[in-house]
C-alpha cells in the first residue's frame, strides 16, 4: 500500500531538473508510475522526478484534505517521530542542547511534537506549509508555528541548537538550499535529525516503482549514502543513522511483518531512515 498522496491536478506545471546531487542533466527512466516517474541520474544514481510538477503547484496539494489526513495520524506519526529520535540518541545530549538555543520543527504539520518539546522545557519553533495544520498546532497547541517555507522563515541565524525534519526532504525541489538553509539557522555543533524514505533500503530494491514512497507528492527519493553525501557537502558531521520498517502494512500477514520488521531494524535496511548529523564550525 502505498504512502498517502494528493492526486495531481490535470493543470499542474511540469518543468525538467537537473539532479541535485551532482548537477548532471542526463538521467533515464526507472520507475514509471503511470501519471508520473523517477529518473536514474547517468552519473551519480540519484533518483528523482524528472520531470516534477513547478512547486508553486506542488504546494497547493497541501490543502484542507492533506490536514484531515494529518489529522487522523497526529499519534501515529508522533510515536514515530520519538522512535526516530530515540534511535539516534537524541535525548543524549538532550540538557546540553536546550540549554544552548531552541528546537526548531521543520514541517512540523498540527504541532505535536513541538507541544511534547515544549512541555520538556525547550523554547520551541515551527515551519508548515499546509495552513489547515499549522492553524490548528497555533490556535489548539499553542505553539508558535511559520505558516510557509524554509526559506521564506524569518530566522536568525544560529537561532537553534536542534534542528528536527520528518519527512520533508523528499518533498522539496532543491534539497541542497534546503540543508543550506538548516546549517545556516543551526548553532555550531548544533544538532540535526533529518528522516526520509530510504531509496537503499529493502523495501524500495524489492518493490521498485511499487514501493509505497515513490508517490507523486516526492520529489527525490534519497539512499542513505546519497543523503549522507549531500550532509557532508553542506557542512555537518554525520554520527549516526538508523532505519525500520521491513514490510509495509497489508503487504505481509503479521506473523510475518513483524520478524521481518525486527530483521530491517537489526540490519539497518529499513523503509525509513533517520539520521543525527552535527553542524560543522
Amino acid at each position: 500500500m502505498k504512502t498517502f498522496s494528493i492526486v495531481p491536478s490535470q493543470r499542474e506545471r511540469r518543468e525538467g531538473t537537473a539532479c541535485v546531487m551532482c548537477g548532471e542533466t542526463e538521467t533515464r527512466v526507472v520507475w514509471d508510475c503511470g501519471t508520473f516517474s523517477f529518473a536514474r541520474c547517468r552519473r551519480c544514481g540519484h533518483h528523482f522526478q524528472n520531470p516534477r510538477p513547478v512547486f508553486d503547484d506542488l504546494k497547493a496539494r497541501y490543502d484542507a484534505e492533506y490536514f484531515q489526513y494529518e489529522i487522523e495520524n497526529a499519534e501515529g506519526f508522533l510515536s514515530l517521530m520519538r522512535m526516530g529520535l530515540v534511535d539516534v540518541k537524541f535525548f543524549d545530549e538532550e540538557p546540553t542542547l536546550r540549554a544552548a538555543g531552541a528546537f526548531l520543527d521543520v514541517g512540523c504539520a498540527t504541532g505535536a511534537l513541538l507541544a511534547e518539546f515544549r512541555d520538556r522545557n525547550w523554547a520551541v519553533q515551527g515551519i508548515e506549509l499546509c495552513e489547515p495544520a499549522a492553524r490548528y498546532g497555533i490556535e489548539q497547541r499553542r505553539v508558535p508555528i511559520h505558516v510557509g517555507t524554509l526559506d521564506d522563515a524569518p530566522f536568525a541565524p544560529e537561532t537553534f541548537s536542534a534542528v528536527h525534519s520528518s519527512h520533508v526532504i523528499e518533498h522539496v525541489p532543491d534539497p541542497r538550499a534546503f540543508v543550506r538553509r538548516i546549517h545556516e539557522l543551526l548553532q555550531p555543533g548544533g544538532v540535526l535529525v533529518l528522516v526520509t524514505p530510504d531509496r537503499s533500503g529493502a523495501q524500495a530494491r524489492l518493490f521498485q516503482a511499487r514501493w509505497r514512497s515513490a508517490i507523486a507528492d516526492h520529489l527525490n527519493l534519497f539512499s542513505a549514502a546519497h543523503l549522507r553525501a549531500l550532509l557532508h557537502s553542506e557542512g555537518f558531521a554525520v554520527e549516526r543513522t538508523r532505519s525500520w520498517g521491513g514490510l509495509a502494512a497489508g503487504v505481509a500477514p503479521t506473523w510475518l511483518k513483524r520478524p521481518a520488521d525486527r530483521l530491517a531494524k537489526w540490519l539497518n535496511v529499513g523503509d525509513v531512515m533517520a539520521m543525527r548529523a552535527r553542524r560543522l564550525p
